[in-house]
């Protein structure tokens, strides 16, 4: 692949024409490579003045369109020299075959098949999950020996609607870490409108770059899933703007003000009280499945039903979100977070 070519990125990975190449050359002196299928890094001229390492990844659910554009247009503003390189960056098309069909996932949901190596061989979408995280090791790899900061922005739409359009996930963070107060600034500086802090391990692409690369990572949901084209009513100039800079200066300092979460990042914080997980074909979510993500559950209320295991809401000021009784048993069929 060359640079000319390459400047419709995604639409030669949805065409079967991208493949592994060696480096060529982009305006301004960087450098670009396909490294698989969907993947694509690049790298800038000076690689010694660099402040860090990012991967910007999307259409891990493929029918989640409106980061897949938004990545697009990053990797065309490289090719033309608009955006120019001072951080090495990758992108990454995840679940490809979805994508094509328009449709979440092809076999099995690839944002619960992470951190699952060596059972991940049996289909197409646990090896696709296997051969990603390779790709962030490699990646991530030279930022470990160079001693630079890693980032990982895994980008995202609900499947339903939501109280709060743009959020971000933060997995749990490693033995002796903290979630970082600026990290969350950050993001909500990016347009994000609500952070979610992880309270247990998880199986999703964010967690695994947090636990086995140290990086810092958030999975963001950026509105509703819609085919592509019908993203306009998406606002997603901050993210970009935020990326951008990323990509082509630093990192952005925020003043941090205030003691609550809330206050210091600016925006509302919560945390996961509990998981809903479906044990059986019993499995009954006493709310419609269709729920948006954040609407407030009344103290005592009855939420779920698993054969004789009733699920009941205890936590005052609780909030439901990823509400989904369709899932297979042993997935969790929703979240129920407080305020942090």
């Amino acid at each position: 692949m060359t640079a000319q070519t390459a400047r419709s990125f995604l639409a030669e990975t949805l065409a079967g024409n991208t493949a592994i190449s060696l480096p060529f050359p982009l305006p301004g002196g960087a450098s670009g490579q396909v490294m698989d299928e969907g993947i694509i890094r690049f790298d800038p001229q000076d690689g010694a003045g660099r402040e860090l390492d990012l991967v910007v990844s999307c259409g891990v659910h493929g029918n989640e369109t409106a980061p897949v554009e938004l990545v697009e247009r990053l990797i065309a503003r490289i090719f033309s020299g608009e955006l120019k390189l001072r951080n090495r960056v990758m992108f990454v098309f995840g679940n490809v075959e979805a994508l094509r069909r328009g449709t979440r996932f092809v076999e099995e949901d690839m944002n619960r098949l992470f951190c699952r190596a060596p059972e991940n061989d049996d289909n197409t979408e646990r090896r696709r999950a296997t051969m990603l995280e390779m790709h962030l090791l490699r990646f991530f790899g030279r930022a470990v020996a160079d001693q630079k900061p890693r980032y990982h922005y895994d980008l995202h739409t609900a499947i339903h609607g939501s109280l709060i359009e743009k959020f971000a996930i933060y997995p749990l963070p490693r033995q002796g870490r903290q979630f970082s107060v600026q990290e969350m600034a950050r993001l909500h500086h990016a347009g994000v409108e609500a952070i979610l802090l992880q309270s247990t391990t998880s199986t999703t692409f964010s967690f695994f770059s947090n636990r086995y690369c140290d990086a810092t990572s958030f999975t963001v949901e950026l509105g509703s899933a819609r085919p592509f084209g019908q993203n306009d009513s998406v606002d997603l100039g901050k993210m970009e703007a935020y990326l951008t800079q990323l990509i082509g200066e630093g990192l952005p300092q925020h003043p941090l003000h205030g003691e609550s979460y809330a206050a210091q990042v600016g925006c509302p914080v919560f945390r996961v009280s509990r998981e809903i997980i479906k044990h059986s074909r019993e499995f009954r979510l006493l709310i419609d499945g269709k729920t948006d993500n954040f609407t407030p559950l009344p103290q005592g209320m009855l939420l779920a039903e698993d054969g004789e295991h009733q699920t009941v809401v205890t936590e005052a000021s609780a909030r439901i979100i990823f509400p989904n009784p369709d899932v297979v048993p042993g997935q969790r069929a929703g979240l129920i977070i407080v305020p942090a």
